[in-house]
């Protein structure tokens, strides 16, 4: 067995619409965000996030790490949809993510921020992501999240 390979998929860079505090529950400091659209752009694939068709069921967990479980609808160029769910950590110093969290830029290197994508859809032209796993490394800007999303080979 050698190392782990990965190819550059796309990068997606997501805005946030509104974000719901449910308060603390028995699992940690659950929040609900909704998307308000964005964009994706790689070398086979590229389009937009559709509005109002996913959203973050974010959890921060006792220890602070953010917990992610993401479900966005993906609109490709030529009109073809993705359904891209993924599930992901985010953490690091408490005064990185103070950083982080009001939204300034951050090195990414300064704080840990990834996720797992898997992709379904009924499109030919794209059946392929069907197959694929795929790893990306996140970073927050002001607007929302950023990730460089790498298929496995």
């Amino acid at each position: 067995m050698g190392e782990v390979k990965t190819e550059f998929l796309f990068e997606l860079a997501a805005e946030l619409a509104t974000i719901r505090d449910l308060g603390q529950t028995p699992m940690g400091n659950r929040r609900i965000a909704e998307l308000a659209g964005g964009t994706f752009e790689g070398p086979r694939l590229r389009g937009r996030i559709l509005p109002g068709a996913g959203g973050d069921w974010l959890l921060i967990r006792p220890d602070g790490v953010f917990q992610l479980d993401v479900r966005v609808t993906l609109e490709a160029d030529d009109g073809a949809l993705i359904y891209m769910t993924y599930r992901g950590l985010r953490h690091g110093p408490d005064d990185v993510m103070a950083r982080v969290n009001a939204g300034e830029e951050v090195d990414p290197s300064d704080y840990y921020f990834r996720t797992a994508p898997f992709f379904e859809t009924g499109s030919e032209k794209y059946a392929w992501l069907n197959n694929i796993v795929c790893v990306a490394i996140g970073r927050r800007n002001e607007k929302g999240p950023v990730y460089r999303v790498f298929e496995v080979l």
